[in-house]
């Protein structure tokens, strides 16, 4: 556009004062063959300023949770204070009625890789890993991240691949640079994994968000370093590693149709930060 316009992005800058000069070098990196991102994949000031009140709540929701999780509680009561907390603050829980999810939160518990269902019947024992995954819409815009709880005392097998995805995932953070690409993240997150001999799910992974519950680019986990995408401020994505004791292989239940398991039954872990992409480094906006 031209120079002395105003910004497309709604900042009230002039375009030669905004945006010019990163588009410039995006453009210089698509002429290279790279996959860079479309103008509106870049969060604008003010969508920014949005979304993140929207994460504050989502991070409000996991507090909330972690304060009452424990050994006996059923996960219909998670999804209930999922629900109850968000509603009273103005916000919506963003998964329920998502494509038919009935549920305003997911709950995966040890060989569930996501998408658990709350049902007052699934109590959590002592010894229970359980991945509560929260999104929240919140005056229209998306936010989304999920933790990892150890009920009662783990067993070290659950320990151990509890902590590493922890590390996962830091290590993914590290490894995310303005100008660097998404594959650097899936590469440090897989390394770290296969080096304490552990699998990453491959077909799941990572969205943008903000003005949806998903946006491009998906994330994937397992791609090479220097590859995929661009990374350009103005970018927002979740980081969010599902890692496996075995295989990385899954299957979708039948019956709910949408519980993942392991394909071999064993323990599985994901933990999710929400982050965007700087002029200056990664900020994460919701964990």
């Amino acid at each position: 556009m031209e120079r002395n316009k105003k910004c497309w992005c709604g900042s009230g800058k002039k375009y030669k004062y905004c945006h010019l000069t990163i588009e410039e070098k995006i453009e210089s990196h698509r002429r290279k063959g790279e996959i860079v991102p479309s103008r509106q994949m870049l969060k604008t000031e003010e969508q920014i300023k949005k979304i993140k009140e929207s994460a504050a709540l989502n991070n409000a929701v996991l507090d909330e949770i972690s304060s009452k999780i424990a050994v006996g509680m059923n996960t219909g009561e998670i999804d209930r204070i999922v629900y109850d907390f968000t509603t009273k603050r103005g916000g919506i829980p963003a998964t329920l009625n998502y494509e038919g999810f009935p549920k305003s939160v997911c709950t995966s518990i040890n060989n569930e890789v996501c998408h658990g269902i709350p049902d007052d019947s699934v109590i959590l024992q002592e010894g229970d890993i359980i991945n509560v995954d929260v999104s929240t819409i919140l005056n229209g815009y998306f936010s989304d991240a999920s933790r990892m709880f150890m009920i009662g005392n783990a067993s070290e097998r659950a320990k151990k691949l509890v902590r590493v995805t922890e590390e996962c995932v830091k290590l993914g953070l590290e490894a995310a640079k303005p100008w660097g690409h998404l594959g650097d993240i899936a590469h440090a997150i897989n390394t770290h994994a296969r080096k304490n001999g552990y699998s990453v799910v491959e077909e799941i992974g990572g969205h943008g968000v903000g003005l949806e519950f998903h946006e491009e680019p998906f994330v994937s986990y397992v791609t090479e370093k220097g590859s995929e995408m661009l990374l350009v401020p103005g970018m927002m994505f979740t980081i969010e590693p599902m890692i496996n004791e075995g295989s990385p292989e899954f299957y979708t239940d039948e019956e709910n149709g949408w519980t993942i398991y392991t394909i071999d039954g064993g323990l599985s872990a994901q933990i999710e930060y929400m982050v965007l992409v700087k002029e200056d480094g990664i900020e994460v906006i919701s964990k």
